[in-house]
Formats: C-alpha cells, structure tokens, sequence
C-alpha cells in the first residue's frame, strides 16, 4: 500500500513538472522593432493575457514610432504555450486601414521576459515581452 502511495504521489509530481507551462495571467508590456505600414519602427504595447489550460487570448494596443510620426495600433493574439518551452501562435494586428494576420513565437529568457517575433504579410518584427 506504501508503494502504491509512493508510486501515485511521484506520477502526480512528475505530471505537474510536465504539464504545460502556462501563461500567467495578467498584464504585460512588449516592444518591438520592425516592419509594419511600409516602415521600419518600434512598436510600443501593452496587454492583458487570459489564460485558459496552456491556452491564452491576448488582445493588446499600442503605438508604432517610425519616422518620427506614431501611429495607434490595436492586436490580438491567440498562443499556446509548450512544456517548458516556447509559445506559439497567431494574431491579428490593425493600424488605420491595414489588418494584417500574422505567427508569433516567443522563447523564455527569465521567467516573466520573452524574445519574441511575429511575421505576416507586410509586417514583421523582433523584441522583448515582459509580463504576462
């Protein structure tokens, strides 16, 4: 019966270290630097993250700094986050008329920072998550 208990607690352990390594959920800042509109800049955002079994919808807004103009931007990102790894996923970014979809990626540095890339049609980027 001692076996048993032993062998139940560290399957239970063991499944806990393995399960997904979810999205905290709550507020989060990012910049980027990229492509977008037809101009490089850097993109300036924040969001709020739900989470829901390794899942998380994401919508966020910011500004875009290029050329010395900013433009408003709003987005929304559906991701999913891989044991103990990176998160994947998709969104949709909108500025004035353009609506671009695009992937993301995202790969752990310190607990709550990210690198992190998107890439679409017309809209590609590199930069920093913290949050989240």
């Amino acid at each position: 019966m001692i076996t048993r208990r032993k062998y139940a607690a560290a399957a239970l352990l063991s499944a806990l270290a393995l399960a997904p390594s979810a999205h905290a959920e709550g507020l989060g800042v990012e910049a980027n630097y990229g492509r977008a509109d037809g101009h490089w800049g850097t993109e300036i955002g924040a969001g709020y993250a739900m989470d829901v079994a390794g899942f998380s919808l994401t919508p966020g807004a910011g500004v875009y700094l290029r050329d010395g103009n900013t433009k408003l931007y709003g987005r929304v990102e559906a991701a999913y986050t891989l044991p103990a790894s990176a998160t994947i996923g998709a969104g949709v970014r909108v500025s004035g008329d353009n609506v671009r979809p695009y992937a993301t990626i995202a790969m752990p540095i310190f607990p709550k920072l990210r690198a992190k890339g998107n890439i679409g049609p017309k809209y590609y980027t590199l930069g920093l998550t913290l949050g989240y």
